[in-house]
């Protein structure tokens, strides 16, 4: 996620772009047919909600403030920021009441959908009853919410550590691993992302987000990227690195391997077939545990499982999550086994805010929504004809490079050549403006900015999709 580039220079990079990329279109006839024969969407599905009149703070007041009172590190996106005052379902307002659709979903936060009446219900009832009390005391909430994530993990997944965000989750988990098996070392991805806190950002694999600071005892190992990567799909070549790793770079022994199964900041990377089986049995030889980042791939956003290194064929020995297990509150967790959670006993562990009262109904909530609007299977009807149709723009457009993805966690990789895999940075930013003067929202996600992330609320459907996949035809057209 770079910073957007002003539009001055965005048109010139774009123009610079012109000649490697002027080779891949067709001919000026047959372009200028296409520009006719593809039209703007029209307007973007019905929806039945009517946003509440705006009153508050003008977009130019609230940046102000912004910028004067929060820190200089945050961005924003588009060169124009959206001032978004409503929310509800897979649809976001702005000030003046226009509606958009999400297909972003707060960063991959929104499972169930922005403002869902269940989940609403069951955090405002708790909120009247108890806020706060912590762990010291007995309160059922925590106890039940627990009982049910548990009961979604396999094998002997069963002891859960609440939390408030993923980098804290990944956190944890990395201590975990080091306390009980006695090393320090551990075993990430190139491209992935981890977390922003000091420690996980050893974790995170990606120069726009690491600071100079200390990050001791992390290997990074090459990535397994079916398309970009030295290996292409080649599993068993990816995991010979990882054993090179431990051979040279440690003593032999590690504590722990951390993978995303679908690589999100890094740009909706689905790893090579087979490799996380692969790399767990080297990983437990060399005395090690295994830890699944499921910040953005859980709760049956992939579609075919609920969990994504399910679709790996694997059973962690750490599982983390945030993100979408709270449809918005600051709720994330730790799931391990019974073995491993009884090293933290060793001292006083606890957090002040981890299985908050009300942040344990809402997530309770999400889970029984997910389960009664049946989403994991939404997800994977949706999502196929979400990825179908893109893989048919994909035939009309030279500049889209690969189309990616499972359920409702897609990438599309934009370049300037197909051969090279050039990334076209300039070209997205662009089309990623055009977008959002459609009405359409999605992310940007790779260490280029090149690759457009559509992870939208799981409410999402296939007349979103295709109003989506056809503001993105148009926009490209226009390129």
């Amino acid at each position: 996620m770079a910073k957007m580039q002003s539009s001055l220079k965005t048109t010139i990079a774009v123009a610079s772009h012109r000649a490697s990329f002027s080779s891949l279109r067709p001919s000026a006839a047959a372009a200028a047919a296409a520009d006719t024969a593809i039209t703007p969407p029209q307007q973007l599905p019905p929806f039945d909600h009517q946003p509440a009149p705006y009153n508050g703070p003008s977009a130019d007041e609230v940046f102000a403030k912004r910028k004067t009172f929060l820190g200089p590190s945050l961005f924003h996106y588009y060169q124009k920021p959206l001032n978004i005052v409503e929310g509800k379902m897979q649809y976001l307002y702005d000030d003046s009441g226009r509606r958009y659709l999400d297909a972003f979903a707060g960063i991959v936060t929104v499972s169930c959908g922005h403002c869902h009446p269940e989940i609403l219900n069951a955090t405002t009832e708790q909120s009247k009853l108890l806020q706060h009390a912590t762990t010291i005391y007995l309160n059922h909430t925590i106890g039940d919410f627990a009982e049910a994530l548990a009961s979604k993990m396999p094998g002997n997944l069963k002891v859960v550590y609440f939390v408030n965000s993923g980098s804290e989750a990944n956190e944890l988990a990395m201590m975990m691993a080091r306390l009980y098996t006695g090393s320090l070392g551990m075993i990430s991805l190139r491209n992935a992302y981890h977390g922003g806190s000091s420690n996980t950002l050893g974790l995170t694999a990606l120069n726009t987000w690491k600071y100079p600071i200390p990050e001791g005892h992390v290997h990074h190992v090459i990535n397994p990227d079916p398309y970009r990567g030295a290996f292409g799909a080649d599993a068993a070549s990816y995991a010979v690195d990882v054993q090179d790793h431990i051979d040279y770079g440690t003593s032999g022994k590690v504590a722990g391997f951390i993978a995303e199964t679908i690589q999100g900041v890094g740009g909706a990377v689905e790893l090579a077939p087979g490799y996380l089986k692969l790399v767990y049995d080297i990983v437990h030889k060399a005395g090690g545990v295994c830890i699944a980042d499921e910040v953005q791939t859980g709760f049956g956003r992939t579609g075919s499982h609920y969990w994504g290194f399910e679709t790996q064929g694997v059973i962690p020995d750490i599982v983390t999550m945030a993100k979408g297990i709270g449809n918005g509150l600051p709720l994330g967790a730790v799931v391990t086994t019974p073995e491993i959670a009884s090293v933290m006993s060793q001292k006083i562990h606890f957090n002040t805010f981890g299985g908050n009262p009300v942040c344990s109904a809402g997530g309770l909530a999400v889970l029984r929504v997910l389960e009664k609007e049946k989403r994991q299977a939404h997800c994977a009807e949706v999502g196929s004809h979400l990825l179908e149709r893109l893989r048919v723009l994909q035939q009309r457009h030279e500049i889209i490079g690969n189309v990616r993805g499972r359920g409702l966690m897609v990438g599309v990789e934009m370049v300037t050549d197909r051969k090279d895999k050039t990334p076209a940075k300039a070209e997205t930013a662009v089309v990623f403006e055009k977008l959002r003067e459609l009405g359409v929202l999605v992310g940007k996600g790779g260490i280029h900015g090149n690759v457009f992330r559509i992870k939208p609320p799981m409410c999402f459907t296939k007349d979103d999709s295709d109003y989506l996949v056809d503001a993105l035809d148009y926009s490209l057209s226009k390129l």
